[in-house]
């Protein structure tokens, strides 16, 4: 009779000991977390790759002021491998996605993270480690952005810029859920894909003036910026709401807003377990589904990195994480060895 495998201790990861270009992305072995009070250790199947992530990389700091040696990521799925003191919602073995951490490092490029439970919500139902690993950060901003900020209701307009983006195409089909009437911005070669995703109007942002072709809209969500904050406003009615996911700077016309009687917020996204589960709601009734752009083995994560910063990517691009050879694996009911 063969014997258990022994739990490693140590882990692959991607990290980077400096800031710079894609190439800074290296494969390390590292010591295994292990979850503290209210912690879950995750195994990774998964992990999303977020302009946050590349933007990081570039800057070399995180908004905690943390500084390289560093491991990036905040995309997680994966099965929950041990609990710590205290935690009752999930139990080894159980399916989990999350953001955990976010602005701070949760280190999703690599085999384990350890992070509050209350970071992660169940898998759902029908949705792949890929799918999953996707759905998080994305999914959570348009959900904060246009529920919990904007409070979306039927029968309001809504203008969504870079539609076809990982936020933008999650962010059209939540809308379309609360009944909204949906505008989204996008070149011309993503427009059957929107449609196909609820958009009720399409503008080709490359040849039309959005501020021109659309008014009288109740809410915009804005993750361009720029000079695009500007244009946004001239589509709001007013008592209308722009939500930005991109900080405001000098170049923002807050007077304008003032005068126009609109609403402009800068919202940044935070883990949140009851918003997740209302994100695999969605996904379950058939309301939301993402789009996976491109998937990488996380030996190529500076790959994955370059081809985001492409900005011509449409929906997510996505790392898989196999586990190191002999390292110790819990199945989650209902999965079966490959070998089975």
């Amino acid at each position: 009779m063969s014997q258990p495998t022994t739990p490693t201790s140590t882990m692959r990861a991607v990290s980077q000991d400096r800031a710079g270009a894609a190439d800074v992305l290296k494969v390390i072995e590292t010591a295994r977390p292990e979850p503290g009070r209210g912690e879950i250790l995750v195994r990774v199947r998964a992990a999303g790759v977020n302009p946050a992530d590349w933007k990081t990389r570039q800057r070399g700091v995180f908004a905690d002021g943390a500084t390289p040696p560093f491991i990036l990521g905040f995309d997680v799925a994966g099965v929950v491998e041990a609990v710590g003191a205290g935690v009752t919602l999930f139990q080894p073995g159980d399916e989990v996605f999350g953001m955990p951490r976010f602005p701070h490092q949760a280190g999703a490029y690599a085999e384990y993270v350890s992070a509050p439970a209350r970071h992660f919500a169940p898998r759902p139902r029908g949705l792949d480690p890929v799918q999953a690993g996707a759905l998080p950060l994305a999914a959570l901003t348009a959900w904060q952005a246009l529920v919990d900020t904007a409070d979306v209701r039927a029968g309001q307009r809504v203008l969504i810029h870079a539609a076809a983006g990982g936020v933008g195409h999650l962010a059209v089909q939540i809308a379309k859920a609360r009944g909204a009437y949906v505008i989204a911005t996008a070149s011309a070669a993503k427009h059957d894909l929107l449609r196909s995703l609820g958009a009720d109007e399409v503008v080709d942002y490359r040849t039309q003036d959005v501020a021109d072709t659309v008014r009288d809209v109740d809410v915009v969500l804005d993750g361009i910026g720029g000079a695009n904050w500007s244009l946004s406003l001239r589509t709001l009615r007013p008592g209308g709401i722009l939500v930005s996911i991109l900080p405001f700077d000098d170049t923002f016309p807050a007077a304008r807003a003032e005068a126009a009687g609109v609403r402009a917020v800068f919202m940044l996204v935070e883990p949140d377990h009851q918003g997740l589960r209302e994100i695999g709601a969605l996904v379950e009734d058939g309301h939301l589904r993402v789009i996976v752009d491109s998937v990488f083995p996380l030996e190529r994560a500076a790959e994955a990195h370059e081809s985001g910063e492409t900005g011509r990517t449409t929906g997510k691009i996505v790392l898989t994480v196999t586990p190191t050879p002999g390292a110790h694996e819990v199945l989650p009911s209902g999965d079966a060895p490959a070998n089975a």
